[in-house]
Order: C-alpha cells, then sequence, then structure tokens
C-alpha cells in the first residue's frame, strides 16, 4: 500500500500532491466543520480498499482536530452508514 499524504485541503496518495493517484478533498464550512465533497481513486488502485483507507484517515484527522464530518460525497455517506460511524457526523 502506498504512503498517504496530507495536503492542502486533501488526503491523498501519490508522488504529486497536484495529480495523486487518490484523493479525498474536503473544506471547512462556515461554523468549522469537514466538508468531504470528493472521492477519487485511479483505475491502478481500484479494488484494494484504497477508497475506503482514504476514508479512515479523513476521519482519524477530524477526531484529532475535534471537528465533525458533513459527508458531501456519496462514497462517504455510504461509507459511513455501512461502518456506522455516525458519531462523527456534524
Amino acid at each position: 500500500m502506498a504512503e498517504i499524504k496530507h495536503g492542502q485541503n486533501k488526503i491523498y496518495i501519490g508522488d504529486n500532491e497536484h495529480s495523486p493517484s487518490a484523493e479525498i478533498t474536503f473544506q471547512k464550512d462556515a461554523i468549522g466543520n469537514l466538508v468531504v465533497d470528493h472521492t477519487f481513486v485511479s483505475d491502478e488502485l481500484r479494488g484494494q480498499g484504497v477508497a475506503g483507507q482514504l476514508v479512515d484517515e479523513v476521519i482519524t484527522f477530524a477526531k484529532q482536530k475535534g471537528i465533525k464530518l458533513v459527508p458531501e460525497c456519496p462514497y462517504v455517506k455510504k461509507y459511513i452508514d455501512k461502518n456506522n460511524l455516525h458519531d462523527i457526523l456534524a
């Protein structure tokens, strides 16, 4: 598994933050919640659980910062529901 890195409003895998092999992106809303708006995994990494690892990493990041998530990305919503992680939601 490739190294997961933190960038500007994203968590990603790859050598270049601006063209990653996989990423999950977010913005802070007006009250400080983390709005997760997009998840991308390249064809070469699909089927390896990478998207789930990125969601886990953004959840860990939010918990460490003491902030809640607003999942706008359909994959993130589904992952949170499937894994009963509703305590992280705003």
